[in-house]
This record gives C-alpha cells, structure tokens and sequence, in this order.
C-alpha cells in the first residue's frame, strides 16, 4: 500500500496539479544541477580557466555512463504511475523493489567501466594535452560515485510516480548544502584536510550525492509498503525488467547517442582551445538552468498523463497538455530576454578572465535562442513518456542531433567560416527542427493508444509470487 505525500491527478485542477508538482521538481533540478555547477563556480573563479575546461569536459562523458539509469527510471515512473491511477498498489511494491535492484547492479558496472576507461575517455573527445590530468582525475572519481547517482535517480523515479516530488526535493536541499560546505574546503584546503584541486571537486559532488541517495530511498521506504514483498530484491523479474526496458530503452539510447553527440560537439569545440571548451562548459550549465522549468513541467506532464491515461481519461491528457505548454513558453520568454540582455552579467559569475567572458557572451546570445522551441518540445515529449510512447522521441531527437546539429556545426564553422559562432548557431537550428517533428507526431495521436499497465502486460508476474 502507498502511505503518504501522493497526489490523485484524475481529479481537480489541471493547473493547480502541474503548478503544485512541478515547483519542488523545479527546486530539485535545481539544487541537483548545483552539485556540478557550484564545483565550476569555485574552480572556475579561483583555480582558472583550464581547470574549469577540465571540468567541463568530462561532462559528457559522465552523461553517457549514467543515460541507461535516466531511460529506465523514466519506465520506472511511468510503470509506477499508471499503477497509481489503476489503484493497484501491490503492483507498485513490485515494479519498485525490482528497479531497485537492477539499476543498483548497473551503477557497479558502469563505476567500474568508467573509471578503468578514464584516461581513455578523455582522449576521446579530443581534450587539450595541457588539462589532460586534470580531467582524467575528475572523470575517475566522479565514475566510483555512479552507484548513488544511480540510486537516488530510481528512488526519486518512485516517488514521483506516485505524485511526491517533495521528497527528493527535500534529499536534494541537504545534499547540496554539503556539497556548499565542502567544496571549498577540499578544493582549496583548510587546517589539516590538503587542498586537492579539481579531484576535491569530484570527492565533494559525490558526498553529496550519497547523502541524496540514502535520504531518497529513506523516502521510498517509508511510502511504500514492501510487507512480505522483501523477496523481490533479491531477484530480477524478467517480465517487469522486460517492460522497462522496453519503455525505458529508446530513452536510455536517446541518452547515450545524444551524450555521444555531445562529446562530439566538445570534440569540435576543443579544436578552438579550452577557452572555448571551457565557455562550452559553463553555457551547459546555463542552459541547463535555463530549461529546468520546462523539464520540471514535463516531468510533472509525464506523471498527470500516466495517472489520467491509466484511469482512462483522455480529455484530461488534452487539457494537460495545453496548460503545460502555455506555463512553459511563458517562462522560456522571459529567459530568453535575460540572455539576450545581461549575458555578462550572468556569465561573469563563473569567471573572472577576460577570454573567457567574451567567449561566454558570444556563446550565449547565439544559443539561448534555443530555449523558445525547447520549452515546447519537453512539454510534448512529456506526454510521449507519460503514454509510455518513447520511441518516436528518441527518433526525432537522434535526428535532429545527428542529422541537423552536428553537419550545421561542421558546415557553419569549417566551409562557411563562422568559426566556434557556427557551432553555436547550430543548437537553435536544430532545436527549431525537434520542436517540429515532435508537434507532427503528437497531433498524428498514436501515443494516446499506448496505455502500458495492463493486467497481460505485468499482473502475469504477480500471479507467479
């Protein structure tokens, strides 16, 4: 049985719903987006630019190593929540304790793949011999800390799938005020503890997310009831591990082939030098802060579509969708005029080097024009995930990265001589086209077929317990 901090969304106010769910998620992308970015505040307005590049280009390969946990807990939500809507909570204990387990064993393998890979990743994209060591050191240990990244993901997948997003919010608030307190400390050095650079960074990011991770699954077990259910830790059932990753894997390849792209973007990116790498770095990271309202907003869609397709109500998707698209666009607007505006203002805040900062303002007048589309497209693609229906979205964004970023990139800043500008003009184009094809895809309707918890699909599993 589900105990506490859930919410019904087949009924009352769609608005009111996204709104109340989507604000801790918000906070929590946010806070969750601060392990990394408070290691490139301090490295990079104290250690210099190329640690901050150092830094910056491990990222996407930290990306690609934990894409498979992201695509099977987005199938563990969606598992979840339509369990919810049905009322069928045994089912939900089950398809619960059976993530657990799985992406518990996967964090140990990709820990140990990534760290005895380290040296080799990092020459893969290309990185400048002058910060090769340094980014070698942080990719290692922030590969060793892959279990509790992939623990708190599963368990924060959980609770969301049964409407309480205030738990990993709240994992996430005292893991960040660690990582605060800490990254300083072992950056720099203070009394007895050496000061250790780059790699104190990593050891700091990784405290903190253990913190998050226990304190998450702290929040599982107390909302779910595992009464006589504890066996099922203790083996993989193949049918529920078979529906998620049939869910969860066109999103986990998404993931990875969009985190390859990625490392090939930096690859094309480190030709220019780690000035540029480095403004890579930290324009991620805005961006990244930049979208979470739309992400959050699409995680709150995923759940009301899962919640409402499960208890068969379609009007209710309808409505959800136009409501989250409307919250979405109206933040992504005002983002934009940030950007446009004061991206000195903004990009200053991670550097002090001159280079650097006109390199960063470059970088951010030509990309925040991405962030009109996007704020769009995560809305559609919430409700694909929430429907279960993730193929098509991993279609269009392979596509538009593989097929529309990459040859623009190439084309842009090698044949037409717009140089690391052409990279940069590269991410609107291709945004523009996902939004697109997305928006096709959804006004086709398929998706509203694709209600996955059914009793053929996963009840056969608990009539074998």
């Amino acid at each position: 049985m589900v105990k506490r901090n859930v919410r019904d969304f087949t009924e009352g106010s769609i608005v009111s719903h996204l709104v109340a769910f989507a604000a801790p998620m918000l906070l929590g992308n946010v806070f969750q987006a601060l392990y990394s970015t408070v290691d490139s505040f301090w490295v990079g307005r104290f250690l210099g630019a190329e640690a901050l590049a150092a830094v910056s280009v491990g990222f996407p390969i930290i990306f690609a190593l934990t894409s498979l946990a992201i695509g099977l807990t987005i199938a563990t939500t969606t598992l979840v929540s339509q369990s919810f809507g049905a009322k069928d909570y045994p089912q939900i204990a089950h398809i619960s304790a059976n993530t657990i387990t799985l992406l518990s064993m996967l964090g140990i393998f990709f820990a140990f793949t990534g760290y005895i890979f380290r040296s080799q990743l990092i020459r893969l994209v290309g990185t400048p011999a002058g910060i090769e060591d340094m980014a070698v050191s942080y990719l290692g240990i922030c590969s060793l800390g892959f279990p509790v990244v992939y623990a708190y993901n599963v368990a924060g997948a959980i609770l969301r799938g049964v409407g309480d997003s205030r738990t990993p919010l709240n994992a996430l608030i005292v893991a960040t005020l660690i990582n605060i307190v800490l990254d300083p400390i072992l950056i720099f050095g203070v009394g007895p503890v050496p000061g250790m650079g780059v790699a104190g960074a990593a050891i700091a990011t990784i405290f903190a997310q253990l913190v998050a991770s226990v304190v998450a699954l702290a929040g599982v077990f107390r909302t779910i009831s595992f009464r006589r259910r504890f066996k099922d830790f203790l083996r993989i059932d193949r049918r529920i591990t078979g529906l998620s990753f049939k869910i969860g894997l066109p999103s986990a390849v998404q993931q990875s082939l969009v985190s390859f792209g990625a490392m090939a973007v930096v690859s094309i990116v480190n030709k220019y030098g780690f000035v540029e790498a480095a403004a890579l770095g930290v324009g991620n990271r805005l961006d990244q802060f930049t979208l979470m309202p739309a992400m959050s907003l699409s995680t709150a869609v995923s759940a009301l579509v899962g919640q409402n397709l499960g208890a068969g109500k379609l009007g209710r998707v309808k409505e959800t969708v136009a409501s989250g698209c409307k919250l979405s666009l109206g933040i992504a607007i005002c983002t934009f005029a940030i950007m446009q505006l004061f991206p000195r203002a903004v990009f200053s805040l991670f550097t002090r080097d001159a280079g650097l900062l006109d390199s960063g303002i470059r970088y951010l007048r030509s990309v925040s024009f991405i962030y009109i589309p996007m704020s769009l497209h995560f809305i559609l693609q919430g409700v694909m995930r929430g429907a279960g229906d993730t193929m098509p979205t991993m279609l269009i964004a392979l596509g538009a990265l593989w097929l529309i970023r990459l040859p623009s990139a190439l084309v842009m800043s090698g044949p037409l001589g717009l140089g690391i500008s052409g990279v940069w003009m590269a991410f609107p184009i291709s945004g523009t086209f996902t939004l697109i094809m997305n928006y096709a895809y959804y006004k086709h309707g398929r998706w509203a077929s694709k209600k996955l918890v059914r009793q053929e699909a996963v009840q056969a599993s608990l009539d074998d317990l």
